[in-house]
């Protein structure tokens, strides 16, 4: 059996006007997996994507609901379930379909909202505090008293990188297309900022970061920033790749990665496995959670807009005016 549910569908790829809210049909949870009732869910620019046909959703998530994140209460739990009950306060990552009154998510992939946050806010942390940290830490592995570079400082997932490199003791160069946004920032423990002007920032990158360079960028730019990006990292960095929004194609010398030992990484979550996901979330819960509840670190929202809104969230999204997230509320 299944029951009724509100949620932002797309209509066809196109413009903010294909989005629209109407009804559809979601399952009854299966083993091992749970009914969240959905208080509110995180906009990503992977939702933008999605929308204009560019980022089809993945097998077994809906291709007409867009959304990978969500904050919510427990609902209904399916069988071999021991984990949560019913009205249990949860977050997590979805490969799609969180802009839905209801979900339905393996338990494994939850995360317990902590007591003090709203729900509202914790569905701001999931897909921007869990890329950042496997980014940077799992990944990259940046340690204590390194340099870090990252883009797009004042986006969701530059947020929470500044915060987690502040609580770890790495010193982080953030770039932004205004000053405005880095001083926004700032308050967050960005301690260096470089406002990027027809796309260069690696001579004023340089200079903060002295000699030597820096040890880890964060990019979700792409091929607009390689080449520099190269230039500025110091032998044995590591460039964690999270998109492609200035191209995915670029014409570069490639003799920095032989002659500084340079590591590229690529990473996404979307696409990970549940086993993947699981595991993500249960070391995420051990290691980052508690930072929450001790307000080491927040989550970072620029605006909560409704869901029937989701048009004007889209809108803003693409006219780059926000810091940190958008979230849309049922």
């Amino acid at each position: 059996m299944s029951e009724m549910a509100r949620a932002v569908r797309i209509r066809e790829p196109g413009g903010v006007d294909v989005l629209e809210v109407s009804s559809v049909a979601v399952r009854e949870p299966g083993y091992g997996e749970v009914l969240v009732a959905v208080a509110a869910a995180g906009l990503n620019r992977a939702d933008l994507m999605q929308r204009k046909g560019l980022y089809p959703a993945p097998a077994g998530a809906p291709a007409d609901v867009p959304g990978l994140e969500f904050a919510g209460t427990v609902a209904v739990v399916g069988e071999g379930v021991r984990e949560w009950s019913v009205g249990d306060r949860v977050m997590a990552i979805t490969s799609g379909g969180a802009m839905c009154e209801r979900v339905v998510a393996h338990a494994r992939e939850l995360i317990a909202v902590p007591a003090a946050m709203s729900l509202t806010d914790a569905a701001a942390v999931p897909e921007v505090f869990l890329t950042a940290w496997d980014a940077l830490f799992l990944q990259a592995k940046v340690t204590m008293g390194e340099v870090a570079l990252v883009h797009s400082v004042a986006s969701g997932v530059g947020t929470a990188a500044v915060q987690l490199c502040r609580a770890a003791g790495v010193r982080v160069i953030g770039t932004a297309r205004s000053s405005e946004k880095l001083e926004r920032v700032r308050a967050l423990g960005l301690g260096e900022g470089v406002v990027v002007r027809d796309g260069r920032f690696a001579d004023e990158v340089s200079h903060l970061a002295g000699a030597r360079g820096v040890d880890v960028v964060l990019d979700a730019v792409g091929a607009a920033y390689l080449a520099e990006n190269l230039q500025v990292m110091a032998p044995l960095g590591r460039l964690v790749m999270l998109g492609f929004m200035g191209g995915a194609q670029a014409d570069v010398s490639l003799a920095p990665l032989l002659m500084k030992r340079l590591r590229v990484l690529g990473t996404v979550l979307r696409a990970r496995p549940l086993e993947e996901k699981a595991a993500l979330a249960r070391e995420f819960t051990r290691a980052v959670l508690p930072l929450f509840a001790s307000g080491v670190l927040r989550p970072v929202v620029d605006a909560v807009l409704p869901m029937g809104d989701v048009r004007e969230a889209h809108a803003r999204m693409e006219r780059n005016d926000t810091v940190g997230k958008l979230v849309l509320a049922w």
